[in-house]
């Protein structure tokens, strides 16, 4: 059952260009629809304005998107796959505490779910307003504008338990038309305003930032330009690198031309009133504007797609290295890698309904978007400098260098976002909550780790052969299967032994302790088989990558189909006249969960972690419906989780007189 990753290191092709476009780009590539109108909101239009602007803008693509991601950052891919998860997974063993950064880095990704959609979809559907008949109809923040917005919004995530199959393969070519639409548009001003040419020197930058008055803070909108930075790295196994990389520099030369062509409009109009104008829309002619305004929108929801599925990923890769409790997947297509997550679409579409309804205006959305993505990327930094340092055994002084030139590029962009904070509050409270959530599932599993008694096996293993032989027990079942947490195969947690052979004796025919290790690899799936009684007491050891989901029943009735065919353990000569395939219909798993015992003793800290914890637990999955054991074959036993109990009662005996 070894499985191979060439699937995944996808080769250079304009069939892969093209889906890159679709898949890795959305986000930053619906900027435009706002970031300059975000950076001029309510400001005189100078050339010492538009001229900064445009060289902040191409100056944080090129050393935010540009080189840390597509030039360094997507060389750290973990077997072709991608992401902060993945990331952490590769260097965890090297730093004990880099859970901390991947677990905020990650719930800010998740927030940032929250305000994308809303963001991108109105400021497209905002566009309407201009086209002539619709300017009294289409109003920012008006109820008909929003209900629009929420009606696109809610559409989107309604669709998702049905995958995006069926449309995923339109996104490229869409996403195509849309690049080439904001290139052309760009460019046809810039031909007739070539000295804007110049903005690009990174001198204008520091004119803007040092010389403009509070110039500093508009770093806080130029960030917005490189809010789907992030994708890329997240994304990188759906596409390659190397499609990444090629597909990126049309991209960047789209995005810039177009932030150009808006300078241009801009410059080409100074004094003139800009009260609740998009330069965006204002390059396009008037006979496109409606057609514009349909590509704009359908690029917007192409990028909320691609945000909501990446949400999807990374819970999943979540819930696989324990950082969040097991909650319902499912797969609506047989396409890899799709997943659909009922309760986090629920939460993701709530938060964007919310968003919607607070801000109204895509304007007011502008000023709280970009404080979550930016903490993002520093803890991607923080995380990219030990892969460099422990994996790529990179020189420290190169390291050093590196490290420096983001953190102070980071560091800027977070003092500009951090007055954010206020308005986009409700984005830091999710936040906080996910992070919560996340170390609270961490640290309780680290806790509860001090209950597991393992015992040597072998001293349990004649007991085993003894009751499976006993005629006077009743047979319990014919194939016994329990899930084990010891990573060793010459030790099991005493509680399974207890389980088996003291709290009800259970006779079976063979016993199997099956163990599941997560593995660094994001796909990886093999198996391996110990016989450690002949034909009576066997493990099975599955090494699965984190993203593939545990599915026990599944992976258990392929291993004994194997086991089967290929004669290597007698344990079906007795069911002669039933089919091979049926043999399934006699496992029975026994699955132990765990309540919290008032007899233990913890600290004020630890005993809050658990409680929580458990009160977290009851409104997740249960460990049956998260290993895929059916219910006529699966029967659950409650033990008392005791971590720490009081061994020392101040209990005393009193003799009474006779």
């Amino acid at each position: 059952m070894a499985h191979t990753t060439s699937g995944h290191a996808h080769k250079l092709s304009v069939a892969g260009l093209i889906v890159t476009l679709g898949i890795i780009y959305g986000d930053i590539g619906t900027s435009p629809l706002y970031v300059f109108k975000s950076i001029i909101n309510h400001k005189v239009i100078t050339e010492q304005l538009v001229y900064g602007a445009i060289s902040c803008v191409f100056w944080t693509l090129t050393l935010q998107t540009t080189f840390k991601y597509v030039f360094l950052t997507l060389r750290a891919d973990n077997r072709g796959e991608g992401g902060i998860f993945s990331l952490f997974a590769l260097i965890r063993r090297y730093v004990k505490w880099v859970y901390v950064p991947a677990i905020i880095g990650a719930a800010m990704l998740l927030a940032d779910g929250m305000i994308t959609p809303p963001i991108s979809v109105a400021s497209a559907v905002e566009g309407l307003g201009g086209v002539r008949g619709l300017e009294n109809i289409i109003v920012p923040g008006n109820n008909l504008t929003v209900g629009i917005v929420m009606a696109i919004i809610s559409l989107l995530f309604f669709f998702q338990r049905f995958g995006t199959k069926i449309v995923g393969f339109a996104f490229g070519p869409i996403m195509l038309i849309w690049f080439s639409m904001i290139l052309i548009l760009g460019f046809l001003q810039v031909i007739h305003h070539a000295e804007i040419l110049k903005s690009l020197n990174p001198y204008y930058a520091y004119d803007l930032l040092v010389h403009y008055p509070n110039g500093f803070w508009l770093l806080g909108a130029v960030f917005l330009c490189t809010t789907g930075a992030e994708a890329l790295y997240s994304d990188l196994g759906h596409c390659g690198r190397q499609n990444i990389q090629v597909s990126w520099m049309f991209v960047k030369t789209a995005l810039v031309i177009n932030y150009m062509g808006q300078g241009a409009w801009l410059i080409a109009h100074m004094g003139q009133p800009m009260e609740g104008l998009n330069p965006f829309y204002e390059l396009m002619p008037h006979w496109f504007l409606l057609a514009g305004i349909c590509i704009a929108t359908v690029a917007a929801i192409i990028a909320s797609q691609a945000l909501i599925s990446g949400s999807f990923t990374l819970i999943s890769e979540a819930i696989s290295l324990n950082f969040w409790p097991r909650v319902t997947i499912k797969f609506p297509t047989d396409q890899k890698g799709q997943i659909y997550i009922p309760s986090l679409n629920l939460l993701l579409w709530a938060g964007c309904i919310t968003m919607l309804f607070f801000f109204r205006k895509s304007e007011h959305m502008e000023a709280a978007y970009g404080f979550s993505i930016i903490i993002t990327m520093i803890m991607t930094t923080i995380l990219m400098n030990f892969y460099m340092l422990n994996v790529k055994r990179w020189s420290q002084s190169i390291v050093a260098i590196i490290i420096l030139i983001f953190s102070v590029v980071e560091i800027s962009f977070f003092i500009a976002n951090i007055i954010k904070v206020k308005e986009s509050y409700i984005t830091f409270v999710f936040s906080l909550s996910m992070i919560f959530v996340m170390m609270i599932w961490h640290r309780a599993r680290k806790i509860a780790n001090r209950y597991l008694d393992f015992v040597k096996i072998k001293d349990y293993l004649e007991p085993l052969v003894e009751l499976s032989g006993d005629k006077d027990i009743p047979k319990y079942a014919t194939h016994l299967v329990y899930l084990t947490k010891a990573n060793n195969h010459r030790e099991i947690e005493h509680r399974i032994i207890d389980s088996i052979l003291n709290r009800k004796p259970k006779r079976a025919d063979i016993y199997w302790f099956i163990h599941i290790d997560r593995t660094d690899s994001p796909y990886g799936m093999e198996y391996s088989v110990r016989e450690l009684v002949d034909d009576k007491v066997m493990r099975v050891d599955f090494k699965l990558g984190f993203r593939i989901q545990p599915r026990v029943n599944v992976l258990f009735k392929k291993v004994m189909q194997e086991l089967n065919e290929t004669h290597e353990l007698g344990i079906y000569s007795k069911y002669e006249s039933l089919k091979s395939k049926d043999f399934h219909a006699d496992i029975t798993y026994v699955i132990i969960e765990s309540f919290f015992s008032i007899e233990n003793e913890l600290s004020i800290r630890e005993d809050f972690i658990m409680d929580t914890y458990f009160n977290i637990k009851q409104l997740s999955q249960s460990d049956q419906k998260a290993f895929g054991l059916d219910n006529d074959m699966t029967i659950i036993e409650h033990v008392p989780l005791i971590i720490k109990a009081n061994e020392n009662l101040p209990l005393r005996r009193v003799f009474e007189n006779q």
